[in-house]
């Protein structure tokens, strides 16, 4: 196997020396200032590579030798807290003065302590009711901002010939909107009810729960064409895992612990563009 290390800054000398003993691996090779790639990592020094690097902010990931980004045909992120830095409803809910309340029923429900993600979503859109619509574009232009390396991630996925997909359990308000701007493939996201240019605190048709991410990942790939091995998923919640567990390679993006356990690379610390590197 081969092992990738990451870092925001850049890695030194002894950091390669060390680690290349640490993960009893033949040589380290430069991928760039801020990444390493070690050849034959033994995969049982896991944990500790995970003291060492979590003591040092450094990310890594077993590779399969030999594997290219162009293998796959598909990544598909989530959104909230993913390809953005915010989570949108707690931002909306900041309009109405009630973003303590809607962001500690997200925060439960990516933690998985809320078991029933529709349940949840159904709680903070209810305590929306009444909000004036334009509050979501100026979500949009004042506090939307794309997560570090997000554009550089989309950029090398499309210049190796993978399609993107964009399914969120937040607002097409903003999927469609990204998608606009960062020429995304396909989207998936719960529908806003607005009537008279306010919220009525509903969400009309089916909710994007972990059941339909997973699903929509599916169904993307059928139309494509691949089977779901050769998908990449990336996110960061408990809504998140049913789709990474579809995909060949599932990414953990700064991430709840439950998701960063069950994906196969977790970038803690270095932007979504470290998919790049692991290449």
């Amino acid at each position: 196997m081969n092992l990738v290390i990451q870092s925001p800054a850049p890695i030194s000398a002894d950091h390669h020396k060390t680690l290349v003993a640490l993960s009893r691996g033949s040589h380290a090779t430069v991928v760039d200032a801020n990444a390493i790639r070690i050849s034959d990592a033994d995969i049982a020094q896991r944990p500790d590579l995970d003291v060492y690097c979590g003591t040092h902010r450094l990310d890594y990931a077993f590779v399969e030798a030999g594997r290219q980004l162009r293998d796959f045909g598909l990544v598909a992120m989530d959104m909230d807290s993913t390809l953005i830095t915010i989570e949108c409803i707690d931002e909306i809910a900041d309009f109405c003065g009630l973003k303590a309340e809607v962001a500690a029923i997200t925060e439960a429900s990516m933690r998985g302590e809320i078991k029933d993600f529709n349940e949840s979503l159904t709680r903070r859109v209810a305590l929306l009711k009444g909000l004036d619509a334009s509050a979501l574009e100026r979500v949009y232009e004042e506090r939307l901002q794309l997560s570090p390396g997000a554009e550089q991630m989309l950029a090398g996925a499309k210049e190796a010939g993978l399609k993107t997909l964009l399914v969120s359990g937040g607002f097409n308000f903003f999927t469609e909107k990204l998608k606009a701007r960062l020429g995304l493939d396909f989207t998936r996201a719960n529908t806003l009810d607005i009537v008279d240019g306010k919220l009525t605190g509903k969400v009309i048709g089916e909710i994007v729960n972990a059941d339909v991410k997973a699903r929509t990942l599916r169904e993307t790939c059928a139309q494509l064409g691949i089977e779901p091995s050769r998908a990449i998923a990336m996110g960061d919640g408990s809504n998140d895992l049913k789709m990474m567990a579809e995909a060949g390679l599932s990414v953990a993006f700064r991430a709840k612990p439950v998701v960063r356990e069950a994906a196969s690379v977790a970038f803690n610390y270095v932007g979504l563009d470290g998919l790049l590197r692991l290449f």
